[in-house]
Parts: structure tokens; C-alpha cells; sequence
């Protein structure tokens, strides 16, 4: 399967470079570049790419904003959030607009080439560098939230932390030696008593209870 791609960045030297990593991948295709976040909504209305590859901070439109409308108005489209920031509330904020993935721009290309395929598969992707920050600055800032994960089972946590960890499914029937639909069924599960609608959401939600470990 072609994982179709769109970049986007104000940048002409950013968008050149990335698109000579990605077009060494044999199941990767980069469809077109947007140089602003209206563009960028614009583009993926017309062509449905797979995955965005966004940068935050742009003129006319934010990354933010078209993340946003994104998830709205083209929701089959995965959004990767690829930023300069690694402060947490650039992360959050692009986590909450929709972003399945955030990765920051001193990144390895394979790294960035693994995220696409994470993301286009529907799991969340954030970089260690990145998750690590955010664990961090939640566990020390945010307040016990009483016994909200009492609601779910033993398994259940190990499966929502192993979400927050970025494990897509099958490393998560790998690890816990369960079955793909098995694992599916328990996040699903855990969506419903959370009352959570997202990936992203119960990526959010565990790292806001300190549920993945600190390194």
C-alpha cells in the first residue's frame, strides 16, 4: 500500500529536503506541498492524502488551525505535527486540534518515515524526545484526579499506557501475548468507560495521570 503524503511548511528548503527523504521510501508518495495552513486544508479536500505532515507555525492559516479544520472537514486525513517546540503546550495544543503525531525538527529521517507509517496504520505517534517532556511537565504540574483509572481493569492500564508509549496494535499483542482483535476490543473498552472518542485522546489522558513511566 502507498501511504499518500502531504507536506506542508512555509519553508520551500524545509518542504525540498523532507520530500527527497520521503521519495526513497518505496511505499511512500508525496502528492503535493502546501506553503500555508489554508493551502494546506485546501489541498487536502481536493487530493485526500494519508497523512499531513504539518508545520506549526505559518502565515495566513497556523498548523493549529488547519489541524483543526483538518479533522473536521477531511477526517480519514492524519495529521503529524513537526515543530521547532518541544514546550508542552505546543504539544498539547496540537494534540487537541487532532495532530495523531508530533515530532520535532531536528529529527532523524527514520524516525520521521516510522511516524508516517504509525500514523497512517491509526495509531498515535509521539518521539521520545517529545514524550519524555510532556510526562514530565504533567506529572510534576497536574494534580492527582482521584480514581478516575479505577474504572478500568489491570489490563486495561497496560494497554492504555502501552497506547501512550506510542505501541501501535500489533506491538501491543506482541507485548501482552494477546490477539490484534483482543487488544482492539480492550481499547475499545477503555474509550468507552473513559468516555474518551480518540487515540489521541487516551494518549492525552494517560500522560495526564502519570500513567507512562519517567525515564
Amino acid at each position: 500500500m502507498i501511504i499518500k503524503v502531504l507536506l506542508v511548511d512555509d519553508h520551500k528548503i524545509v518542504r525540498d529536503g523532507l520530500k527527497v527523504l520521503l521519495e526513497r521510501e518505496n511505499d511512500i508518495r508525496v502528492l503535493a506541498e502546501a506553503d500555508n495552513g489554508r493551502m494546506a486544508v485546501q489541498l487536502a479536500k481536493e487530493l485526500v492524502p494519508d497523512v499531513v505532515v504539518m508545520d506549526l507555525g505559518m502565515p495566513e492559516m497556523n498548523g493549529f488551525e488547519a489541524t483543526r479544520r483538518l479533522s473536521v472537514e477531511s477526517p480519514s486525513t492524519r495529521v503529524i505535527a513537526l515543530s521547532m517546540h518541544s514546550a508542552r503546550r505546543f504539544i498539547s495544543e496540537a494534540l487537541s486540534a487532532g495532530a495523531m503525531g508530533y515530532l520535532l525538527k531536528d529529527c532523524a529521517a527514520k524516525e520521521l518515515v516510522r511516524a508516517i507509517h504509525v500514523v497512517a496504520g491509526g495509531e498515535t505517534y509521539l518521539s521520545p524526545a517529545v514524550a519524555s517532556v510532556v510526562v514530565k511537565d504533567y506529572v510534576r504540574s497536574s494534580p492527582p484526579s482521584g480514581d478516575s483509572t479505577g474504572k478500568l481493569t489491570a489490563r486495561e492500564r497496560e494497554v492504555l499506557q502501552l497506547i501512550a508509549e506510542g505501541r501501535n496494535t500489533k506491538e501491543i499483542a506482541f507485548i501482552l501475548n494477546l490477539s490484534t482483535k483482543t487488544v482492539e476490543a480492550h481499547r475499545a473498552h477503555i474509550m468507552c468507560k473513559l468516555d474518551l472518542q480518540s487515540i489521541a485522546a487516551l494518549t492525552r489522558y494517560a500522560i495526564r495521570e502519570g500513567l507512562t513511566p519517567l525515564e
